[in-house]
């Protein structure tokens, strides 16, 4: 992987418009429609519960849900026993309401608010034992976000560590919720990866979108990494 050295502020003046659009984009979204109306929103995360499950960690293993929104994912990660996990999200609103849920023990989760092209805590933890990026990846689609996100992720992921990332599929849509998407392939992922990693599970499904209602191409993809 080619990684660009930039300034952070050489950064935010590339693009401060988008990210600030983007931001009122998801908290609009997170604020005025209930999380079952989402399009995105599943009851029952099934393929990322299966995908972790392969992971065979420890209940002390750290785990990062990067743009978790208001996913349900959290509480089954809690149900299997999970007790070291950090959630983050852009969005203020999303993470707010992700806290009133009933159930959480407080201290088994950690809240951040971040940017992840942009970090400012997140480039400061400790690297993680998984990375789940549940389709957050796809609307980064300036090559100065997507440098900056790799770059963190081969920073924060231990070795020996996994990564779970479900995006939109290289030849699936090309919007989401109205933002542009960027689409991978198995080759295309593991490329930007820029990591010498092992191929777990690569599975290409179709997801329903509930709200509205299509069928969209997803690809989902587990890696362990060997070497950083």
């Amino acid at each position: 992987m080619t990684v660009v050295t930039l300034t952070t502020k050489a950064v935010v003046a590339v693009h401060p418009q988008k990210k600030k659009r983007a931001l009122e984009h998801w908290n609009n979204a997170y604020l005025n429609s209930p999380d079952e109306k989402l399009g995105w929103y599943e009851s029952f995360p099934e393929e990322t519960i299966c995908l972790v499950e392969k992971c065979n960690l420890s209940p002390d293993s750290l785990i990062l849900n990067v743009s978790a929104g208001t996913t349900t994912l959290i509480e089954f990660l809690l149900l299997m026993g999970y007790k070291n996990i950090i959630v983050t999200d852009t969005s203020d609103a999303s993470l707010e309401k992700l806290k009133q849920r009933p159930g959480y023990e407080k201290d088994k989760i950690k809240w951040i608010v971040d940017d992840l092209t942009l970090p400012t805590v997140l480039n400061q933890i400790e690297p993680v034992d998984l990375w789940i990026d549940r389709a957050v990846l796809h609307f980064f689609t300036r090559p100065q976000e997507t440098d900056f996100y790799f770059e963190l992720v081969g920073n924060k992921i231990k070795k020996g560590g996994f990564a779970i990332f479900a995006e939109y599929h290289l030849n699936g849509a090309t919007k989401c919720t109205g933002l542009p998407v960027h689409g991978y392939s198995t080759e295309m992922l593991a490329g930007s990866l820029g990591m010498i990693l092992s191929f777990l599970v690569v599975s290409i499904i179709y997801f329903l979108c509930p709200f509205p209602e299509k069928v969209i191409l997803q690809g989902i993809f587990l890696f362990k990494i060997l070497q950083n």
